[in-house]
């Protein structure tokens, strides 16, 4: 039997990169996968069509999960569509790095509505039907830099912490119902973002981690198997560092 067989799971932001490696691993173990989308509805049908394939049910949603009004109406239309709600994955990011002389207060709300407040939003919207039925997995994505710090990061690292933070009281606040909260930190991730980071730069972040590689989003969607799956029934409340020991 497959780890997630019959389980559904929403998805944030999936359209490419790590959000898009957790739906397609969550769907080869038997989720039924809705994700979200802002702007690409090409990128959201090709993702549908390769879930599809999969043997799963997938349905990709546009909507701005920084929007109370519209992160409500996305998981009651979820839950209409798919008739439960099992897993969510809080994995929608943006960055707008500058240093904090230099940045501007649309940059730092943009990155807080994108990056935390959608977790709120959400996990808010979400929590009525996890309680009814006294059963959930709530994976909320972080980073290094929420940890650690980085210059020039101000926003994202707060951002980021904050979504810790949340994590930990959330896992608290719901134990006591069977719903676990549980933070993935991802390190360098080598995605379609980092591409643009130039060959020089990704050859020194390799070479400063002790694993000697960056990360895939298959590396990250491994932990958020795990993490969504019975497999950590007894874990809650922690931050699992997916960094190459970048942080040790």
């Amino acid at each position: 039997m497959k780890l997630l067989e019959n389980k559904i799971a929403l998805i944030t932001g999936a359209t490419r990169g790590i959000g898009r490696g957790i739906a397609l691993k969550f769907a080869q173990q038997g989720a039924n996968v809705a994700f979200t989308y802002v702007a690409s509805a090409e990128k959201a049908k090709e993702l549908e069509d390769e879930l599809f394939a999969l043997g799963i049910k997938a349905k990709g949603y546009q909507s701005d999960a920084a929007i109370t009004a519209e992160a409500e109406k996305l998981v009651n239309t979820v839950i209409a569509d798919f008739g439960s709600l099992d897993i969510i994955v809080n994995n929608a990011g943006i960055t707008r790095d500058n240093l904090l002389m230099r940045m501007n207060e649309q940059q730092w709300d943009d990155v807080i509505n994108t990056n935390l407040k959608s977790v709120f939003n959400i996990t808010k919207a979400a929590q009525r039907q996890l309680l009814k039925q006294r059963a959930g997995s709530i994976i909320n994505l972080s980073s290094v830099v929420g940890i650690k710090g980085n210059a020039g990061q101000a926003n994202y690292a707060a951002s980021k912490a904050g979504v810790i933070g949340f994590s930990k009281s959330l896992a608290l606040e719901l134990g006591s119902r069977n719903i676990r909260c549980n933070v993935i930190a991802p390190g360098f991730i080598e995605t379609e973002m980092t591409e643009q980071l130039g060959t020089e730069v990704i050859k020194n972040w390799r070479e400063s981690i002790p694993l000697k590689r960056g990360g895939t989003p298959e590396d990250v969607a491994n932990t958020a198997l795990y993490l969504a799956s019975n497999l950590s029934s007894y874990v809650t409340g922690q931050v699992i560092n997916v960094c190459g020991g970048m942080l040790t």
